[in-house]
């Protein structure tokens, strides 16, 4: 089989005079600072508009209970204790509750802050797994969607700037696999094989349609989601945030991967036969 093809992604300006010294000092320039002013501004503009949305959806929650519940975990000890102070709080204020928490996973999810593992761990310890799943599937799919249009937007700079490697070879991948992209969409998302924020990021610069990328993201993180969430019913046992993704765990994600994907790979065996 040949290898993949690797597609370079060269702007306009750049195609006339890769070689001179006009466009060597372009792209040293493009490398220091990936965003230009309108971009950053665009950018900007956007955050604050989340940021705003928080603190009114905040300003509607008890005062009392500020300094219990407005914490961010970056552990499993920091977690298990913001679970037992929100306890209460979810179950009087249900409806505050899940609104807070789905703005935050999806604000965290479009400007790519870490840490949205320990809220599906959160949402498992404290509505069970079927409601977590829900809760988790639709905010991370929201948060996918956000952060792929904000991607539109101002992404390609900055994809370009972090992972020019990456994203030649991810839009190689894409171009051989338009007949089947949903497939591909589906078993990238199921399985590790790229982050989920590079996915998200670079899927509207290398063209792939916003209807296939939200239904392989709502899909495909379903499997991963129940892992996480299931975990969340035994938090105080939960060692490691590793442990929720060991041998056995990463071979059945490929496995289910691999039937979505198949369809693809049989076919393309039929076209060189």
């Amino acid at each position: 089989m040949a290898p993949p093809l690797r597609i370079a992604i060269v702007r306009d300006e750049e195609t006339a005079a890769d070689d001179t010294p006009t466009a060597k000092k372009t792209l040293r320039a493009e490398s220091r600072v990936p965003l230009t002013r309108w971009e950053a501004a665009a950018a900007a503009a956007v955050f604050l508009i989340f940021a705003v949305g928080l603190f009114c959806i905040f300003l509607t929650m008890p005062q009392a209970e500020y300094d219990k519940i407005l914490r961010l975990p970056r552990n499993l000890s920091d977690l298990r204790v913001l679970k037992d102070n929100l306890a209460v709080y979810a179950r009087d204020y249900q409806a505050k509750f899940v609104l807070g928490y789905c703005s935050i996973y999806i604000f965290m999810q479009t400007f790519m802050i870490p840490g949205t593992i320990f809220l599906s761990l959160l949402a498992g310890a404290l509505f069970g797994v079927i409601k977590g799943v829900i809760l988790v599937v639709f905010s991370a799919t929201s948060g996918a969607s956000s952060c792929y249009f904000l991607s539109k937007l101002i992404g390609r700079p900055l994809v370009s700037w972090m992972w020019p490697e990456k994203l030649r070879f991810f839009q190689a991948e894409i171009a051989k696999r338009r007949e089947r992209l949903l497939n591909y969409m589906l078993f990238l998302r199921i399985t590790p094989s790229l982050p989920n924020t590079f996915i998200n990021l670079a899927s509207p610069i290398v063209d792939v349609p916003f209807r296939i990328f939200f239904l392989a993201t709502l899909v495909g993180l379903v499997p991963a989601s129940y892992i996480t969430v299931r975990a969340g019913l035994a938090l105080g046992d939960l060692k490691s945030v590793r442990d929720l993704y060991d041998f056995k765990t990463l071979a059945v994600l490929f496995l289910i991967g691999f039937v979505f994907i198949f369809p693809t790979i049989l076919k393309r065996k039929r076209t060189y036969e």
